[in-house]
């Protein structure tokens, strides 16, 4: 079973799948789902399996692929996985069938503004599918080239599902997207080509005598200071738009604005996760010192991002507006916790990233729901909706209760985490941060109240509360939330290796209190 290809099958599959959805005739829509659900389920279980057999105690990298792609250019197909990769491909295989099974009767109608799809419901799935196999390759992949054509091939999927099935300014939001996206990823790609003269100079000099892309001999490079931060310039800016981190977040508003909101789950879920995964696992492990050098600044954006998030999360009018400026200002937290370079930060970190995916998931869920029955997005459009629909409004509180970190749902472990490692060495940023803490209490329980609450409006009466295959979606994310939420260690327990290997590369340990409270930078990590 070892030498079973487990990740390249699973990047296969989707893609067939995608090309089975792709020649089933346009008329017979049913078959079309039932065989895009049955591909994504059956990924779901192959990754289930694959996971079991990941042993946390053993090598970083396992289930390990290589073979020559290019040879000539040092190039190969280099799969492998650690615990943080691990865990975001499973997000991602579990969020993909529930999202097909959410866009059932959404397809065709565009996530639910009148807007007509320019694509037929076949397009749409194959579109999901094919997402699909970039999110595993991208998190997947151990060399560095092949991570970047998963990074960029991630956009053409996503540009025509925003662009064929959002909204009135689709249009503009997919360009809009797709520029930010290719304007980072060109930078990336001058910092890519760019590390394999570097690895093919004499050992003498700092290389490896040979070119290559593995990252794994990537992180070995004696690279010269300067030339260090600028390529971690490169990574960085890529990734920091891909985050989104502010002023580089723009694209996503008007995305999430535009987009169905099933689709939505994957982006803000799963596809944004690419930025921060990005800064964990190459920024700081190639660039180690360029990443100590440029630490203070990114905590000083990390802050900002958090607070000018919640800020404006609270003056949104339409809800999926509002959901991703709340994730603007989550995704700060998580850039907080990996460039605090605290065991306790980065395990947050890596711990957010997933508790992020499924919390802000099944708020774009029950959000979609919402707008397929009252057609509009906009939260003054609503009211005592718990009235005429009490299941609903029950899955929207707790997704909402979620997303500002209540005790007990999972996002709480990963934003504690996060806080109390960044105060052991940024005391300043861990307060400035708790700001935030407080304004996702106003933006998400002022948002339920004006939707949920009050006496149910006119508009609203009749609605239906949620059908049996929305149950179905809604209900295995709750469940997560709730377990991971009183349960995160076995999560945890496969991701604190990783972590500590990280903070070994960039050289950093964690502050030591000593006998009077304080803390020495000199500590010993435990």
């Amino acid at each position: 079973m070892s030498d079973f290809p487990w990740l390249s099958v699973l990047i296969a599959l989707p893609v067939v799948g995608a090309v089975l959805v792709s020649v089933i005739p346009r008329e017979r829509e049913a078959l079309v789902k039932q065989v895009a659900l049955g591909v994504s389920v059956l990924v779901a279980v192959l990754a289930g399996i694959m996971a079991a057999g990941f042993d946390a105690g053993g090598p970083r990298f396992q289930f390990e692929e290589r073979y020559w792609w290019i040879r000539e250019f040092g190039i190969h197909w280099a799969l492998g996985v650690d615990g943080v990769s691990l865990t975001l491909i499973l997000l991602s295989v579990i969020l993909v069938p529930l999202v097909i099974l959410g866009s059932w009767g959404e397809a065709d109608r565009s996530g639910g503004v009148d807007v007509p799809p320019k694509r037929s419901v076949k397009t749409y799935f194959a579109l999901l599918l094919s997402l699909e196999a970039t999110m595993i390759g991208v998190f997947a992949a151990t060399d560095v080239f092949v991570f970047y054509v998963f990074f960029e091939a991630l956009l053409i999927p996503m540009y025509f599902i925003i662009g064929s099935y959002g909204g009135a300014q689709r249009s503009y939001a997919a360009v809009k997207f797709l520029l930010y996206s290719l304007f980072g990823g060109l930078l990336m790609l001058v910092a890519v080509i760019w590390l394999y003269p570097l690895s093919a100079k004499p050992a003498a000099e700092g290389g490896l005598g040979q070119g290559t892309f593995l990252f794994t001999e990537l992180s070995k490079l004696d690279i010269d200071p300067t030339t260090a931060k600028w390529l971690f310039l490169g990574f960085f800016i890529a990734f920091a738009i891909k985050a989104p981190m502010a002023p580089v977040h723009t694209w996503l508003p008007d995305a999430a604005q535009q987009s169905p909101a099933p689709a939505l789950v994957l982006l803000v879920g799963v596809l944004d996760k690419v930025g921060t995964y990005g800064m964990l696992r190459f920024c700081l492990e190639l660039f180690p010192g360029a990443a100590r050098w440029a630490t203070p600044v990114v905590i000083v954006f990390a802050v900002a991002s958090i607070i000018y998030g919640a800020i404006l999360a609270i003056g949104q009018v339409d809800m999926k507006r509002l959901v991703a400026y709340t994730s603007i200002s989550h995704f700060g937290f998580i850039v907080l916790g990996i460039f605090a370079m605290t065991s306790q930060a980065q395990s947050g970190a890596a711990l957010y990233m997933v508790n992020h995916g499924f919390a802000t998931g099944a708020l774009f869920l029950v959000v979609g729901f919402m707008i397929v029955r009252r057609r509009s997005a906009r939260i003054a459009d609503y009211g005592g909706m718990q009235k005429v629909a009490p299941v609903l409004a029950g899955s929207f509180l707790i997704a909402g209760l979620s997303s500002l970190s209540l005790p007990g749902l999972a996002p709480f472990v990963s934003e504690f985490l996060v806080i109390v490692g960044t105060y052991t060495r940024y005391q300043w940023a861990a307060i400035a941060s708790v700001i935030a803490v407080v304004l996702a209490a106003v933006y998400i329980l002022w948002m339920y109240q004006r939707t949920m609450g009050g006496p149910a409006a006119p508009a609203v009466e009749g609605l239906k509360d949620l059908s049996v295959r929305e149950k179905w979606v809604i209900a295995p994310i709750l469940a997560i939330i709730v377990a991971m939420g009183f349960f995160p260690q076995p999560v945890l327990h496969v991701i604190n290796p990783s972590v500590n290997e990280t903070l070994a590369r960039v050289d950093q340990r964690d502050p030591a209190p000593d006998v009077t409270g304080n803390v020495a930078e000199n500590g010993a990590r435990p």
